[in-house]
């Protein structure tokens, strides 16, 4: 599939830039534009060359959600389609290895909220806001809100849902569905930034980590630790930890395998 058409793939040393790129469009995302970004980020998942993504939208719209007049349009089977590629999509940002950074300047709502919200870290700009406002149109965000309850947990989450309001970036900051807010000429700069100081760890142990997260974080504490204690003996084994704990007892720069 080519991806030019809805989005726009550059890399920036180990960091892979994902930018939605229908700003006329407010980043709305069609069936296309679903099975695009779902495929770029499997091209990433696959390349030992990248260790962190950065997802963005062009324009004053982080992401508006899904196309409602495709979905207007549509009968069921294109709705199943619809919404079997963004559940996929969604399942694909837990299942890559590398960690993934949103980048917010601007509007994300609706299934544009649930990709902030299943990214693994957010930057937002101070002008961006957030919202879930299906529940206006008839049309309740019950897939958004899945990932929403994960981040900011069932009150919020229910507030957003239930009413449709926006939350401004402070908020959403506030609530856990982002981790920074800066101002808008910075947020690039800060979301790169963010992106450098992990991709400086080594990538199979940011792989290890990741996958070990959201294994662990539904699981009740005994089993958690039982399986982290398992992920640890395993981590301890590999080059890179001998290494990474080789230069730290000899004060120099790990050389990642």
């Amino acid at each position: 599939m080519s991806h030019e058409r809805t989005i726009t793939i550059a890399d920036d040393g180990p960091i892979r830039v994902v930018t939605l790129n229908e700003p006329q469009r407010r980043n709305a995302l069609s069936l296309e534009t679903l099975r695009a970004l779902d495929e770029a980020l499997e091209e990433a998942g696959a390349d030992p060359r990248v260790h962190v993504v950065v997802l963005r939208g062009e324009g004053p719209a982080f992401s508006s959600g899904h196309d409602l007049r495709e979905l207007r349009s549509g009968d069921d089977a294109v709705h199943r389609e619809v919404f079997d590629a963004c559940v996929r999509l969604m399942q694909r940002f837990e299942e890559i290895p590398q960690p993934i950074i949103a980048e917010v300047d601007g509007v994300a709502t609706a299934a544009g909220c649930q990709i902030v919200a299943a990214c693994d870290l957010a930057v937002a700009s101070e002008r961006s806001t957030f919202a879930t406002p299906g529940v206006r149109i008839g049309l309740f965000c019950s897939t958004p809100m899945v990932a929403l309850s994960r981040a900011i947990g069932r009150k919020r989450a229910l507030q957003m849902l239930l009413t449709g309001d926006p939350i401004d970036a402070k908020t959403a900051r506030d609530w856990g569905l982002v981790n920074v807010v800066v101002s808008p000429e910075r947020t690039h700069d800060e979301a790169i930034a963010l992106a450098q100081c992990i991709a400086r760890s080594s990538a199979t142990v940011l792989a290890i980590g990741k996958r070990a997260f959201y294994a662990q974080v539904d699981r009740d504490t005994a089993d958690a630790y039982a399986y982290t204690k398992e992920v640890m003996i395993r981590n301890a084994s590999e080059p890179d930890a001998r290494e990474g704990i080789d230069a730290f007892l000899q004060k120099r720069v790990p050389n990642w395998h």
